[in-house]
């Protein structure tokens, strides 16, 4: 038994819950938040048997990829005075996946 567990960019959550749950595979959904633009994430975990293991990561990769878009960064100012946001263009999306050893699995 494996858990999957991946971190992908909320615009990409919804549809990759839709392809898991067409899929067959059962899923729990976490809110979470990360990076340096503090931008909304979603954890998903998944357990699977160890040979459908590629069948999840394959539909993770189908669904969440990276893109660009453009963000405004506000530069750091030492004193109160104004400012203007400075846009800078990042990558966003993509998935962070881990795969761990489940040592037992009960299901009550």
């Amino acid at each position: 038994m494996k858990l999957i567990i991946a971190i992908v960019h909320d615009d990409d959550s919804h549809r990759l819950l839709e392809k898991l749950t067409e899929a067959k595979f059962g899923v729990t959904k976490l809110a979470s938040t990360g990076g340096f633009l503090k931008s909304g994430n979603t954890t998903l975990l998944v357990g699977v048997k160890e040979k459908e293991v590629n069948n999840v990561i394959n539909i993770i990769k189908d669904i969440c990829k990276t893109r660009n878009e453009i963000k405004a960064a506000s530069p750091m100012i030492a004193d109160n005075s104004s400012y203007i946001p400075i846009p800078i263009e990042v990558v966003v999306g993509g998935a962070t996946i881990f795969v761990v050893d489940i040592e037992r699995f009960e299901k009550v």
